[in-house]
């Protein structure tokens, strides 16, 4: 491209090539006119022809452009007048000819117009759906800045959490205030906190209570006691970097699993406008539901992760290890014991020696039985298969 302005140089581009690249002539091509550009179409933005048309007349230097259009252009066949095309057909201009008024260029300025219309409706609809999407953006990454505080203590999200969990437990189970608790039974409570969360409650504790709200704080005083035993021996500022980690994996995996959902209602939505209703409106209300199953989500979902991961002391890790490895030793003994059994039972009559044994008398494998009836049975046999 830095080269174009070379006399008799012809340089083909494309119409945004050169962008930023000084095209410099000399006194004999600045004497001759300068750079001369042409274009062979006009492209539906304005603001891209006048980018192709600035490569000449840079810096004070001399220059022309000039546009040939076809009326089979995109551009003309779709969004253009038909005027043009009248016009042409009266003064009987034939394939090839051309001709150059204002009122054509005027037409090809209105048919850019409609089509950057077109583009900026189109650019300010996809913003709509991002607004939507970024808002919902800056409310998960404001909690995980918070996450990542140094100060922020989890203590009191974390029994937040663990309430609204309890309370969706029973909800789920539809187990609501007001029912008669001493008649409902107990069994897939316990059953589905302790497969959720690795927690086993008392069931025969949970049938003494004939009140809602006592059965819903005995549970979380129960998981309470039982968590806050097992984070006891743990140094607290190694606990809240433990909390902390945690919840920042259930943020990003629930938040990356929400992006993908919202993909997937964002590529359908459009259908909804075939039931006479407002896409971008049903958008908003959708992913607004979305979201707050995410939240509720994320709430869960932190409990169970807490409430589920176990942690284990150093002697208790090499003592495993140990276990694992006398396990291993002891298979791997087992293993060559088998193997040598089962070469002792493979060999063949060529391998116990030069005197073959005689069919009465004991087989030399060791099986106790005769010749004839152990390796000898059905005449001699060869070979590392032998039977």
């Amino acid at each position: 491209i830095k080269d174009a302005g070379v006399k008799g140089a012809v340089t083909i581009a494309t119409n945004m090539a050169g962008r930023g690249v000084d095209i410099r002539i000399d006194d004999e091509v600045r004497a001759l006119g300068g750079l001369y550009i042409l274009g062979t179409e006009r492209h539906e933005s304005r603001r891209i022809d006048n980018q192709l048309r600035g490569r000449s007349g840079r810096q004070g230097d001399p220059g022309e452009s000039r546009f040939f259009l076809s009326l089979e252009d995109n551009l003309l066949r779709i969004f253009g007048s038909d005027k043009i095309k009248n016009i042409m057909d009266r003064l009987g201009l034939k394939d090839g000819e051309h001709i150059e008024s204002g009122m054509v260029s005027r037409a090809v300025e209105n048919a850019q117009k409609k089509v950057e219309s077109l583009h900026f409706e189109a650019r300010k609809n996809i913003l709509e759906y991002d607004d939507v999407a970024n808002e919902q953006r800056k409310t998960i990454y404001k909690y995980r800045n918070e996450l990542l505080d140094p100060d922020y203590d989890l203590k009191d999200k974390i029994i937040q959490n663990r309430e609204e969990y309890i309370s969706s437990v029973l909800e789920e189970l539809e187990i609501f205030d007001g029912a008669n608790i001493k008649e409902v039974d107990k069994f897939p409570i316990v059953a589905k906190i302790a497969q959720e969360t690795g927690e086993v409650l008392e069931n025969s504790e949970l049938e003494k209570v004939d009140d809602f709200k006592e059965l819903k704080e005995k549970i979380i005083g129960a998981l309470a006691v039982s968590y806050e035993n097992k984070m006891a021996p743990i140094d607290p500022q190694q606990r809240k970097s433990i909390e902390k980690m945690l919840y920042l994996q259930i943020v990003d995996r629930d938040w990356r699993e929400h992006l993908y959902q919202m993909d997937i209602l964002k590529a359908g939505i459009g259908l909804r406008g075939y039931n006479h209703k407002d896409p971008l409106t049903e958008y908003k209300k959708e992913s607004y539901n979305l979201f707050m199953e995410l939240v509720m989500r994320l709430k869960s979902d932190s409990i169970r992760l807490l409430h589920s991961i176990q942690f284990k002391s150093r002697e208790e890790i090499e003592a495993e290890q140990r276990a694992m490895q006398e396990r291993m030793e002891s298979s791997n003994a087992k293993e060559l014991a088998a193997a040598s059994t089962n070469e002792a039972q493979l060999k063949g009559p060529d391998e116990f020696g030069d005197k073959k044994p005689k069919r009465n008398d004991p087989c030399p494998c060791g099986s106790g039985k005769k010749y004839k009836d152990c390796h000898g049975k059905g005449g001699p046999k060869k070979g590392g298969f032998a039977r």
